[in-house]
């Protein structure tokens, strides 16, 4: 790992509690991986030598997360089904739930509820689409190539033409889904209850925050580990369709 020429998403890839560093710079590291540490930090106006010395002060003999970029890619895909997609299904009702309660009883001292509740309601809808367009085509088209690798089968033509396009989608759809919650982030104060939050309040705003955390290691597993090494197989079998 070159923390200096790597793209952000790949040091991420290589050793996630370098999410942390970023996160707390402010620096997008799933939907926006796809840039150098000085070219994050140049739009930021932020120096990126202390990045840097972070990410080198960080020790080299802890035990590391999860390696899932030696994962097989089925292996990956039905990962991220089952824990993130499940995730997201499990928590947005009962999400919605409490900002219909906060909006009813603190929306007159706190009019930003009601935004947060609309991004938030938004985010749901677009999310469970994502997600059943990732279940039902992408993810077992991948799962297809894996097979077929290991058979040395060949496989049909996907009727959506090369796997980059569905890729393509999803990309722009996370990155919706990023600026959704970014300004979640932004009207919360960075999920700060205020003075007169009740516990509802509070326990929401927390939930808030654990679902943008959950769907930051969500689309970095997608964009910088599953959609890359997708594509590159689908190249091994473009040639024969």
């Amino acid at each position: 790992m070159n923390i200096k020429t790597d793209f952000i998403g790949e040091i991420v890839a290589e050793d996630f509690r370098t999410a942390a560093i970023f996160k707390n710079h402010g620096i997008d590291f799933c939907c926006k991986g796809d840039r150098t540490i000085e070219n994050a930090c140049e739009a930021k106006k932020l120096d990126a030598n202390n990045i840097y010395k972070e990410i080198e002060n960080l020790p080299q003999n802890a035990a590391s997360t999860i390696d899932f970029k030696s994962w097989p890619l089925d292996l990956l895909a039905d990962y991220i089904e089952k824990t993130h997609h499940r995730y997201v299904a499990e928590k947005t009702p009962v999400l919605l739930q409490f900002l219909d309660k906060l909006c009813k009883v603190h929306g007159e001292r706190h009019p930003e509820l009601f935004r947060i509740r609309e991004l938030f309601y938004a985010s749901a809808q677009d999310l469970g689409a994502h997600m059943k367009k990732e279940e039902l085509m992408l993810f077992p088209f991948i799962k297809n190539m894996v097979e077929a690798k290991i058979d040395g089968s060949a496989i049909q033509q996907p009727h959506f033409g090369t796997i980059e396009n569905p890729v393509n989608m999803m990309k722009h759809e996370h990155t919706a889904e990023g600026e959704r919650l970014s300004e979640i982030a932004e009207l919360t104060d960075n999920y700060t209850p205020p003075a007169d939050a009740c516990n509802t309040y509070r326990v929401a705003f927390a939930m808030l925050q654990d679902f943008e955390n959950d769907l930051h290691r969500h689309i970095h597993l997608e964009n910088n580990i599953l959609f890359p090494k997708a594509i590159e197989l689908g190249k091994e079998f473009s040639a024969t369709y």
